[in-house]
């Protein structure tokens, strides 16, 4: 979640569950917050290709999509490129103390909403930028 002006990111919670749960609870979040647009964690191959997991994730968008709707929520969504964010929130809690290769739930989960908290704060940095 982004503050009110866009200018930094803060984690809020880890989503687990099916598709179709994960995207109802986003856009019953997205409704609780206001918000009308959703960055989506969009995983490219290194070289910049796109795999299986790119292909997940448009089924994902589309269920997002579809579910919003359903809610009568107007929503953007828009694929930013997540390579490298993991590995950069994991680098941070090493760096403070914690332990980002832990198995416990409570451990990934904090590692996903930093590594989350990451490529929106990416997408937030750059829509600032102008535009030529």
């Amino acid at each position: 979640m982004s503050d009110p002006l866009g200018w930094t990111a803060q984690g809020l919670e880890t989503i687990n569950g099916d598709m179709d749960a994960a995207a109802g609870r986003i856009v019953k979040l997205a409704g609780e917050y206001d918000a009308r647009t959703i960055v989506v964690g969009y995983p490219l191959n290194m070289n910049g290709t796109s795999g299986f997991r790119a292909e997940r994730t448009d089924e994902f968008i589309s269920a997002l999509s579809k579910t919003a709707e359903e809610a009568s929520l107007e929503l953007v969504v828009i694929k930013w490129d997540e390579r490298l964010t993991s590995a950069e929130a994991a680098r941070i809690m090493r760096d403070t103390g914690g332990r980002p290769t832990a198995r416990k739930t409570r451990e990934k989960g904090k590692l996903d909403v930093l590594s989350a908290a990451i490529l929106l704060q990416s997408y937030l940095d750059k829509a600032k930028l102008p535009i030529n």
